[in-house]
């Protein structure tokens, strides 16, 4: 059997979305005739049996860096120096916030897991000493993956894929100094210039690579679903009409204002019992997020779980009537499909999708037949309230998901993707 060695820092039981798609393409990959070895940092808890896994030792250079100025390593230095990260107005940093972010930007570049690389690049090279892999694959964030990847490829001359989950200086959500993003755009130049093949996660994506890395071969491959994952969760549904959120909402740039305004709107005009509706919350609850149930006299109908496992988030997800998507609220998430909607899909329940007013999420739900997309409070009061309606009479949302769903199976993904890695052998 071919064998290809994946670098992916995230890996379960790292309790991130981001450990699932090198989990799945390894489950997959020996069906279509690949043996996945897996490289990643030391993992806290029980890895996957099925997969053969190397770990190696790792350096948190944040936490050192803390350590090394009197700082507790364990909380946040503007907690400790009682600095508040944004000033009254909320889409604006303090001065200091600023400089804590600049001098964290120069010592975790190009990321914060930049103390992997010198481990995992000795631990590799002492693995692949003694034993031959076919192609490498190394899977970001974080970035130090392709770093180490490019010097693996330098010694060995591994045909190498650079898997992109989300674009590297080209992101959405990058926001550091110019300065900064100036030298790093040209690291990310020359480190993804010695791959063979880019892959990223959506068309979109794989434009914007093509147009910065103009000699590589970019492909789309997206992010996936694994029935397995739910075959074992009980199907009941909760009694309530419950919409569920699972995942992180990044400080406000993914905030439900629509769904809150929404729901206020149809409880003053008692075209829902407030008795009957949950709006749950899974991941870190966050200050801004209390204060918006507030305004809005949501008290009593949205719920924080605070953070739970993933099998927990799973099963909230399969027993909710509707499952929420949050997206960025000023358009810079129309080109992105976010992991959580492939997870969504493996829930079969219906999607609602919210944040900013196109985009090609839009598109992917009406493909599938998954959910709705609403742009407006308008639009989205009548998708709930149509909901909620077929809840009342039947009590449940029934999910009317059609057979484009399976294209996004891990299954199909490790299929298309080992494809690629027998091209890029054959080439």
């Amino acid at each position: 059997m071919k064998k290809v060695l994946i670098i992916s820092y995230f890996f379960p039981p790292r309790p991130t979305i981001g450990s699932q798609r090198a989990y799945k393409l390894a489950k997959y990959f020996p069906e279509f005739g690949w043996e996945p070895i897996v490289l990643t940092a030391k993992l806290q808890g029980n890895p996957p049996q099925n997969v053969r896994i190397i770990e190696t030792e790792y350096k948190d250079i944040i936490k050192e860096m803390k350590s090394k100025l009197g700082f507790n390593k364990e909380i946040g230095i503007h907690e400790q120096m009682g600095i508040p990260v944004k000033s009254k107005n909320f889409n604006h940093p303090t001065l200091r916030s600023k400089i804590i972010k600049l001098f964290k930007e120069i010592i975790a570049f190009p990321d914060e897991n930049k103390g992997w690389y010198e481990f995992a690049v000795k631990t590799a090279s002492e693995f692949l000493f003694n034993e031959k892999v076919d192609v490498m694959i190394s899977t970001s964030s974080p970035v130090t993956s392709h770093l180490i990847a490019k010097k693996l490829k330098q010694k060995y001359k591994i045909p190498w894929i650079a898997d992109l989950r989300d674009l590297w200086t080209q992101n959405h959500f990058y926001n550091k100094f110019a300065l900064i993003k100036n030298i790093e755009k040209r690291l990310e130049l020359k480190t993804l210039s010695r791959a063979d093949i880019l892959v990223t996660v959506t068309n979109r994506f794989a434009e914007s690579l093509k147009s910065l890395h103009k000699d590589k071969k970019v492909f789309c491959i997206t992010n996936g679903y694994d029935t397995d994952d739910f075959q074992k969760i009980p199907t009941k549904l909760t009694n309530n009409f419950t919409i569920t959120y699972t995942g992180e909402l990044y400080n406000g740039k993914r905030a439900p204002y629509l769904l809150f305004e929404a729901v206020a709107q149809l409880l003053s005009e008692n075209k829902i019992n407030r008795d009957l509706i949950e709006i749950r919350f899974l991941g870190h609850e966050e200050d801004w997020l209390i204060d918006m149930v507030k305004k809005y006299k949501l008290e009593g109908i949205v719920n924080y779980y605070g953070f739970i496992s993933r099998k927990e988030a799973l099963e909230k997800q399969k027993e909710s009537q509707l499952l929420l998507l949050l997206l960025d609220r000023n358009n810079k998430e129309e080109d992105v499909y976010p992991a959580k909607v492939f997870e969504y899909f493996g829930a079969r329940r219906p999607i609602i999708a919210i944040g900013g007013d196109r985009g090609i999420i839009k598109d992917l739900l009406e493909i599938t037949n998954a959910g709705k997309f609403a742009s407006s409070t308008n639009i989205l009061k009548n998708a709930l309230l149509q909901y909620y309606q077929e809840f009342i009479e039947s009590g449940a949302v029934k999910c009317d998901c059609n057979s484009n769903i399976n294209n996004y199976s891990y299954y199909s993904i490790a299929k298309k993707y080992s494809e690629k890695l027998n091209e890029l052998i054959l080439n």
